[in-house]
């Protein structure tokens, strides 16, 4: 990178004419509005200092969270006007997303570039995956997993954007782990039509001091000597791993808050951010600094010329192929078959909760890429299932340790963790605790593969526990399938005994997608009668089951089959033994598959045997209605009607707004092998 010296003729240039390429960028956009408008973009004019002050000081092994305000950051680091434009007109060859997203949505992962995750929209999200990959690094250097040089983060905010709870989430931790990460607040008094006054009590150099070991600056954003020397500054602090540091860069808002928000309609104060406009200041510096005014112009003129040329260019590029509309849904995995002793000798079996604590263990001891963290997992506790009872002790408090409740933090995190280079294991402590994480589980998690274009698969698991059991009542019993399968990007497993939970979790650390995995807490000891078919022997530490493959756990006979006499159960999770235990009155007549994995379904397996028997209940724990299981009833009939001798009937909850916690009110609330049975004779009898 450039020398640190301020005063070097060379760095005054390149500051010079990344400010004059951002404003040449930002009056065309205007000139061409008509075609440049056509998609939402922001630019950066009033901004730019700060910005190129930073991004000139950051290195190609340095790890970036930019946001959507930040072209004179994506400039500084060397990237062209070309590859923005590119882009801002959604074209092919948009070097961030393929022309899936928004102008300045960079996603950039290059040997001579800082490394650019992907990250939304979503105001204040980025500040926990960001942060996440700063714990991610310190952990890799606690393990012996980083190379030699101090690479450190960046996350880029607006002033507004701190207001959102997800960055005092971000704020909580970086401080509380002293982690090498900058956030570069920008603030230039707005929202959108809201001016800061009307949303916010403080700035938030004030709010940044409630947090115990985070250097704060608050410097003139549009003054490149301060701004250069207080990022200079800020990266030693970071490198040093002395704690996180927050800089508070004032500056004018000079452009509309977006394209689509256009500054004439509501702005009442841009004579008062014009007298600050940053780019007089820095021309001024030059001309101190023995620059002429001749040098300036031409700096000023070949800019000028860039952009034109490049924006003539890109206009020029192909727009995406349809074809490419599906293409990074999912990065491809290498387990495709069933692999290992699933049943090993001379073994006694084993609960639920034991099968997965057993396979966290030997991950853990495999891999040091491997962490685990949650509320309450430590040593203290391992885990409020005691599912992750001894792992601290044996592999250490940096490598399975306690979290704030955050169940945001917890989730998003996983996003920087993966990014650096490791593999997390988390938890949430119920499934009735995820919805504050669902934000950073679709907008971020979910979409990064994605939006990205490919560059930056989530590879990380999310357990959680999930169904009714032992009168827990509305807030620890709420099943959740329906929310998070809706998700498009994340895979989603059910498993319903130890030895698939083993096998699926396996595959899951292996899979380089973001896989979440339901454990009926019902299920993890056995305790409720029928449900003896949870505990297993623990299969072999290479056990490991594909993804996506459902498991026949009961076969109906032949004769039944052949005379239409049969019927198949679809189910999963506690399901399968509410069926088993029905089942039992029909003997040979039904067939029951376990799902095991809820996305991706195994379609090939449930349309089969649906063809076969030509009568299907679907059987689950969560209320009936717009449920995941009228999805699947859907994708049944659409692909089996001519083969189907009955409508699908399926066998769910009540329809009540939460679980009750009397235990017979939540018997009653919950479906039972005798609403099955009267199902099955129904159906039979059709």
């Amino acid at each position: 990178m450039i020398d640190n010296n301020l005063m070097n003729k060379e760095i005054l240039s390149k500051a010079f004419r990344l400010v004059s390429l951002s404003r040449f960028m930002s009056e065309l956009f205007e000139i061409e509005k008509s075609i440049t408008s056509k998609y939402v973009h922001a630019t950066s004019k009033g901004h730019e200092i700060i910005q190129i002050a930073l991004g000139l000081q950051l290195c190609n092994f340095d790890y970036l969270y930019p946001y959507y305000r930040d072209d004179s950051i994506l400039l500084s680091i060397g990237l062209q006007p070309y590859d923005l434009i590119l882009q801002l007109l959604a074209k092919s060859k948009d070097p961030f997303s393929g022309g899936k997203t928004y102008y300045s949505h960079p996603s950039l992962n290059e040997d001579n570039f800082p490394k650019i995750p992907h990250q939304s929209s979503a105001t204040g999200m980025q500040a926990i995956p960001a942060t996440g990959a700063a714990m991610g690094l310190l952990y890799k250097e606690q393990v012996g997993l980083s190379k030699d040089n101090k690479p450190i983060v960046v996350c880029s905010l607006g002033d507004a954007a701190c207001t959102e709870g997800e960055v005092s989430e971000a704020f909580q931790m970086a401080v509380l782990k002293k982690l090498p990460i900058i956030y570069l607040v920008q603030d230039n008094e707005w929202d959108i039509s809201a001016k800061s006054f009307e949303t916010r009590s403080q700035d938030i150099s004030y709010y940044s001091k409630g947090f115990k070991g985070l250097h704060s600056f608050s410097i003139d954003g549009t003054n490149f000597k301060d701004c250069y020397l207080t990022v200079k500054k800020a990266l030693e602090i970071t490198r040093e791993r002395e704690g996180p540091v927050l800089i508070h860069a004032k500056v004018p808002l000079l452009n509309h808050h977006t394209s689509g928000v256009r500054m004439e309609w509501y702005r009442d104060d841009l004579e008062e951010h014009y007298s600050r406009d940053p780019f007089p200041k820095i021309k001024q510096l030059l001309l101190d600094n023995d620059f002429t005014e001749e040098q300036l112009l031409e700096i000023s003129n070949e800019a000028e010329t860039l952009v034109n040329q490049h924006y003539s260019d890109a206009l020029n590029e192909k727009d995406p192929d349809i074809k490419e509309l599906h293409n990074n849904i999912f990065a491809p995995t290498e387990v495709l078959e069933e692999f290992g002793n699933r049943s090993p000798s001379a073994k006694e079996p084993t609960v639920m909760v034991d099968s997965a604590l057993f396979a966290i263990r030997e991950l853990l001891a495999l891999d040091k890429r491997c962490l685990l963290y949650g509320q309450d997992v430590g040593g203290r506790l391992g885990g409020v299932f005691r599912e992750a009872a001894t792992l601290a002790q044996q592999f250490g408090d940096h490598r399975v340790f306690n979290t704030p409740i955050q169940e945001a933090f917890i989730i998003g995190s996983t996003a920087g963790m993966s990014a650096v280079g490791l593999k997390p294991i988390v938890e949430v402590q119920f499934a009735d605790y995820i919805w504050p994480g669902l934000n950073q589980l679709f907008s971020e998690i979910s979409r990064s593969y994605y939006l990205s274009n490919g560059k930056w698969p989530i590879s990380m698991i999310l357990r959680v526990p999930i169904g009714a059991y032992g009168s827990g009542g509305p807030y620890h019993s709420s099943s959740i399938e329906s929310i998070v399968t809706n998700i498009i990007g994340i895979k989603v497993l059910y498993p319903s005994t130890g030895a698939d939970l083993k096998g699926l979790m396996k595959s899951a650390y292996q899979d380089p997608n973001p896989v979440l995995i339901l454990e009926h807490k019902g299920l993890y000891w056995s305790k409720i009668p029928g449900t003896e078919g949870a505990k297993t022997v623990e299969p072999d530490s290479d056990y490991i089951i594909p993804i996506g493959k459902a498991r026949n756990v009961l076969k109906a006979y032949e004769t039944y089959i052949s005379s239409g006499n049969s019927l198949v159960i679809i189910t999963y999770g506690r399901g399968v033994y509410w069926s088993l235990e029905a089942a039992k009155f029909y003997n040979g007549q039904i067939e029951i598959l376990d799902l095991r994995s809820l996305n991706p379904l195994d379609e090939e397996l449930i349309f089969g045997s649906s063809k076969i028997h030509g009568k299907v209940i679907i059987v689950t724990e969560e209320p009936n209605s717009s449920t995941f299981s009228l999805a699947l009833a859907g994708k049944i009939q659409k692909n089996c009607f001519e083969f189907l001798d009955a409508p699908i009937e399926l066998v769910g909850s009540e329809n009540t707004p939460a679980i009750p916690l009397n235990e017979k009110l939540e018997k009653a609330y919950l479906p039972n092998a005798e609403k099955i049975k009267k199902i099955i004779s129904k159906l039979l009898e059709f």
